[in-house]
């Protein structure tokens, strides 16, 4: 009895050893495949809305995204959910002023809009200690709200809070939840090298299309394609 107990035992270690290994191949593959398609065009049957997270920064980097959003065909990216650092009110305020313009001047009506704060997973003076749990709660927090939203189209320009957004799309591509292309505007004021979210998002190949506005950056980064200045 004890032989045929350990003869199942040994089987069934057997089987899920051979589960997991074909299951980690399978995601080896596909992660694969999301890489070699990041960055190429993807066709459309027709010129359909598109559901657009568009992700906020303190300071220049809302500056410089209204300023990228003022010269996109808007009526092309729609719904838009922003978000911004939960203690990163201005920048929200800013986004709901270029909504009402776009009604105001552009006539664009019966466009849902969303507005939504993320928690930082970490504060500017925050111990290491203490940050290791509120990166866990902030993580956390980005997957609810990316399986809320599950976008179509990811915008971001160089803030920390677009990294575990970004990651999160790219994990949804793997798994074949959702197919967000992701787009990176580097920020003017990185002129010889990438911030830390952009060195991330291009080393990890993340980002389908990155754009740099300094031709320098371009040259050291062939990957990415410079646009000129946008502000």
């Amino acid at each position: 009895m004890l032989i045929l107990a350990m003869e199942q035992i040994n089987q069934t270690c057997f089987y899920l050893m051979a589960l997991l290994t074909i299951s980690v191949a399978i995601i080896v593959i596909r992660a694969l495949y999301v890489l070699y398609l990041t960055g190429k065009p993807h066709r459309t049957k027709s010129p359909q809305p598109l559901s657009t997270l568009i992700v906020l920064g303190s300071g220049g980097h809302t500056a410089e995204m209204m300023n990228l959003l003022s010269v996109l065909q808007m009526d092309r990216f729609t719904p838009r959910f922003y978000i911004a650092a939960a203690t990163d009110n201005m920048s929200l305020q800013k986004a709901r002023v270029f909504e009402d313009s776009l009604v105001d001047k552009k006539g664009i009506k019966g466009v849902s809009a969303q507005f939504m704060q993320i928690y930082r997973s970490r504060e500017v003076g925050q111990s290491y200690v203490t940050s290791v749990w509120t990166t866990l709660h902030a993580t956390a927090h980005a997957l609810w709200l990316m399986i809320r939203i599950r976008p179509q189209v990811v915008l971001c320009n160089g803030p920390g809070t677009c990294i575990p957004l970004c990651m999160i799309a790219f994990l949804f591509k793997i798994l074949g939840i959702r197919w967000s292309s992701i787009f990176y505007v580097e920020s003017i004021a990185r002129v010889r090298r990438l911030s830390l979210s952009g060195f991330l998002l291009y080393k990890l190949h993340i980002a389908d299309q990155f754009f740099v506005q300094w031709p320098q950056l371009q040259r050291k980064y062939p990957r990415a394609h410079y646009v000129g200045c946008l502000m």
